[in-house]
């Protein structure tokens, strides 16, 4: 079993565009699953917001949302003048690590918290936390490959590679797959990139796995990679960074990196290739259910997604929450709070089509702005 390790700076070629989005600007801004279609109404509220309260607010975590976070801000400073958010796109591990210590207002997961991670966050806030869905959008397997531009896979296919069961590009199981027969696939080296901190995508990515194809992915789920196999690369631009750098490259990545010099493979889960659109992922969130049907916190059930065979829906996405305190000790935290996620829910949707995100349905939004009205 290869042992993972960091890729080092001689091995990444640095991208303008992926260094820029580090820094807050858009790398999906030409990215084709920013198609505005969808297969659920969007939500289409306007925010009621009650300005006021702590500025800036102070918040961490998934860097999968980053570019969704500044919108929201831009809109919450637009609704609320004078009022600011400072994100920290440091990676889901780290915004929970942080929300539990106390040290910032809300975090940003890739997935909700749970188990040992939601009793700290209770005792944080003395009182329940929640997860509050804002952000929805694909996780592309990203490749670059001289010469294959439509390429198609199946989970057990995806499982294989990620686990090092597959290791050349010309294996017959990926020929084999419908779509790809006509390819040239090469006699070259599979090189997978991972994520080297922990990820909420890393999370979402092997529980799709697990969930899609059972039989080939033994190795569970969590925010560190259990693959076993590859290089590790920091964060969303890493990974992207990396796999345009090296040709025979491949990656699970948000869907707005998938640009540039890299390509999202087709998905099968049984019906044929499905692209990765923002058309293609809203129809799957149709069958989005609540871990806690009832509750205030809105954890998602994705699994049943992962492992659907819907015609024309592509299954793997991901789903970021904003954690936060359900009762904060500090009244002017709670009501910035309130504002803040108001206009996230609702002003703040509709710019997300162009970034490569999703904007959450009618019936979703509703339920989050109960939540947020909720807080205290």
């Amino acid at each position: 079993m290869k042992i993972m390790r960091p890729l080092s700076a001689v091995g990444i070629v640095a991208s303008a565009a992926l260094v820029l989005a580090a820094c807050g600007t858009d790398p999906a801004a030409s990215n084709s699953s920013g198609s505005s279609s969808a297969a659920a109404p969007a939500a289409t509220e306007t925010a009621d917001v009650q300005c006021g309260g702590k500025s800036p607010l102070s918040a961490e975590g998934s860097s999968a949302q980053k570019n969704a976070i500044d919108i929201f801000t831009q809109q919450y400073s637009k609704k609320c003048s004078g009022q600011q958010v400072n994100y920290n796109p440091s990676g889901s591990g780290a915004g929970v690590k942080q929300f539990n210590a106390n040290q910032i207002d809300f975090g940003g997961s890739d997935s909700p918290i749970k188990d040992a991670d939601a009793e700290a966050a209770k005792a944080r806030c003395a009182s329940d936390a929640w997860n509050i869905p804002l952000v929805v959008g694909p996780i592309a397997v990203a490749y670059k490959l001289s010469g294959v531009e439509k390429l198609t896979l199946t989970p057990s296919v995806t499982a294989k590679i990620f686990s090092g069961g597959i290791t050349k590009w010309n294996d017959p199981a990926i020929k084999a797959v419908k779509g790809n027969e006509s390819l040239n696939l090469p006699d070259k080296a599979i090189q997978v990139v991972s994520r080297a901190d922990e990820s909420g995508t890393t999370d979402n990515f092997q529980k799709y796995l697990g969930a899609a194809a059972k039989a080939d992915w033994t190795k569970g789920a969590g925010k560190k990679f259990n693959g076993g196999v590859g290089n590790g690369a920091q964060g969303s631009n890493g990974v992207a960074t990396a796999v345009k750098a090296s040709d025979g490259g491949i990656t699970y990545v948000e869907g707005a990196f998938a640009k540039d010099g890299l390509t999202a493979a087709l998905i099968d889960s049984g019906s044929g290739g499905v692209e990765l659109t923002s058309a293609n992922v809203a129809k799957s969130l149709d069958a989005a259910k609540f871990l806690k049907e009832g509750s205030n916190d809105l954890a998602l059930d994705l699994n049943g997604i992962y492992a659907s065979n819907t015609a024309g829906a592509y299954p793997l996405l991901l789903t970021t929450y904003e954690i936060v305190c359900s009762k904060y000790a500090n009244p002017d935290v709670a009501k910035a709070v309130k504002a803040f996620l108001t206009v996230a829910a609702t002003d703040g949707q509709q710019p997300l089509s162009a970034k490569g995100y999703v904007p959450i349905p009618q019936s979703l939004q509703s339920k989050v702005l109960t939540a947020v009205k909720a807080i205290s």
